[in-house]
């Protein structure tokens, strides 16, 4: 491997620093770069010799991989033992107090799957004035249908909501497994960056609350498909998995500033065709069917009051108040961070890597939104894990994030319960304040790599951007700010006059327009 020197990071994409790259069949091993996973190594006999051949047996890194998050999953299936044996049917802060709760049992009955109702043709059996069908995106119902199909129809009603969190579970393990070797396969030089994915404390704890690893998955797929300049199917991904969740469709954002600055819009116009056609393909069938139950999802987040996780929550309860116009403040919060998401993408002195606006948006979104559930850090694991892969930074957000866990749990057996086992609003307002907080500093984490490249982590080897498919090792086409100067000034160089090097500055010699060589007669 071949080293960059500060001024290849630093400098502007323009030209790219890292032009001669990294040998292309080496295998970064995180031992060798990681003061926390080389500490950690030493569990399993110390960080691999240079003699090692990795990659060469039955136990390629993606085998390997699948298989640890498999044991970290049942793990968490482990853990939601309590409740299935009783917790989500008994006792009504049981599920709360043992930390096990999961959308999936009570949605069985809650939904209609019992009764044999469809998502979206039939209505709820109790519908409310703001939902009557389901609330959840096309792809997911179709997700959650399947397993109804599957489970039992025997037995009481309690043993089939077991069932169907089974079903749901093994459905979700295989989104899981695709997941991470997804994520291997984006930084092909780093594949063992997945690790913190499939080690994830957050994986384990929330990974069977809802059905959110659907669109994980597919998002992690439709990045591994741009990452190998595919950007048709990337495209083609990112649409199924904004049918299955909204948030993948903020990845478009990022592909579009950054072709932007590269100058490759036939690529951006192939993902975004991808998305739409994919997207139109699973929701119009249902559009046409019943228009008022596509639409729920819409109407439903739409009509949503501050609820738990966010930081409006404690707005809200603080002033006893709820606030009127809160789309409006979301939707401006949330255009502003993307802007200057987009600023920092143009304006960066080297063309930041996909996988860091990818995680900045997503994270942007989640920061600003009226809700937070704990099955939503799921969204950012893999994008953090791509983003910033440091096992230190990966860990304390790790930390806040199990305890905001807790926390919410912890909360509602309080307000569910007479006996008010756990802890008061003000507590909680503390565990929402560590969520944000881990997740601000994971953002401050990858905004400094961006503005700094010689600190990112990816790029020391000499790498440009793995994640970016046809932006890897690309010139730029169209820079603003500090990019913009940067490149001016590399302009101007090409004319100084031998001899001078301090040209430029205000007493270092006379004046010289960009293109014009110096009067040197």
């Amino acid at each position: 491997m071949t080293s960059s020197t500060p001024d290849e990071a630093a400098g502007p994409a323009s030209a790219p620093a890292a032009a001669e790259g990294p040998q292309p069949n080496t295998v970064v091993v995180p031992a060798d770069e990681d003061p926390v996973a080389a500490a950690g190594s030493e569990l399993l006999g110390g960080p691999p010799g240079r003699r090692a051949l990795l990659g060469t047996s039955w136990w390629i890194p993606a085998r390997f991989l699948a298989l640890v998050v498999i044991a970290v999953y049942l793990l968490g299936m482990v853990q939601k033992l309590p409740c299935y044996d009783g917790g989500w049917f008994h006792g009504a802060t049981a599920q709360y107090t043992h930390a096990c709760y999961s959308d999936v049992p009570h949605l069985y009955s809650g939904r209609g799957f019992d009764q044999g109702l469809h998502p979206y043709l039939d209505k709820l059996p109790s519908p409310s004035p703001d939902m009557q069908y389901l609330e959840y995106p096309v792809l997911t119902g179709l997700f959650m249908q399947v397993a109804a199909w599957l489970t039992t129809p025997d037995g009481t009603l309690e043993h089939r909501e077991q069932w169907f969190w089974t079903v749901n579970a093994a459905m979700l393990l295989i989104c899981v497994v695709v997941a991470v070797v997804a994520v291997s396969r984006t930084h092909r030089r780093r594949p063992w960056d997945a690790l913190l994915f499939a080690l994830a404390p957050c994986l384990a704890l929330d990974a069977t609350i809802n059905w959110d690893l659907l669109a994980v998955a597919l998002t992690a797929v439709a990045m591994a498909y741009w990452a190998n300049s595919r950007p048709g199917w990337a495209g083609v991904f990112i649409g199924l998995a904004t049918a299955a969740k909204l948030y993948p469709v903020l990845l478009l954002g990022p592909l579009l500033v950054l072709c932007w600055r590269a100058g490759r819009w036939r690529a951006f116009g192939q993902a975004l065709g991808g998305a739409a056609g994919a997207w139109l393909l699973v929701n119009l069938p249902v559009f046409i069917a019943n228009r008022d139950g596509w639409a729920t999802f819409y109407t439903f987040s739409q009509t949503r009051k501050e609820d738990f996780g966010s930081f409006w929550l404690i707005l809200m309860q603080d002033r006893n108040q709820q606030l009127s116009t809160l789309n409006t403040w979301i939707g401006a919060l949330l255009v502003a961070c993307c802007l200057g998401v987009g600023w920092l993408a143009l304006s960066a002195p080297r063309r930041p890597r996909f996988a860091q606006l990818a995680f900045l948006v997503v994270a942007a979104f989640v920061l600003t939104n009226k809700v937070y559930s704990p099955q939503y850090v799921l969204w950012l694991i893999p994008l953090a894990a791509l983003a910033r892969p440091r096992w230190r930074d990966f860990l304390i957000w790790q930390a806040c994030e199990a305890l905001y866990f807790l926390g919410v749990w912890s909360y509602l057996a309080f307000i569910g319960d007479a006996k008010q086992h756990g802890i008061g609003q003000d507590w909680y307002h503390v565990a929402i304040v560590l969520h944000l907080a881990g997740t601000l500093y994971l953002c401050f984490m990858v905004v400094r790599d961006i503005l700094h490249p010689d600190r990112d982590p990816v790029r020391w080897d000499g790498s440009d951007d793995p994640s970016g498919g046809v932006l890897d090792f690309t010139s730029d086409a169209f820079v603003l700010g500090t990019a913009r100067r940067l490149r001016e000034e590399e302009t101007y160089a090409q004319f100084a006059p031998e001899g001078e090097p301090d040209w430029l500055t205000p007493d270092g010699g006379p004046a010289v327009h960009l293109g014009k060589p110096a009067d040197t007669s």
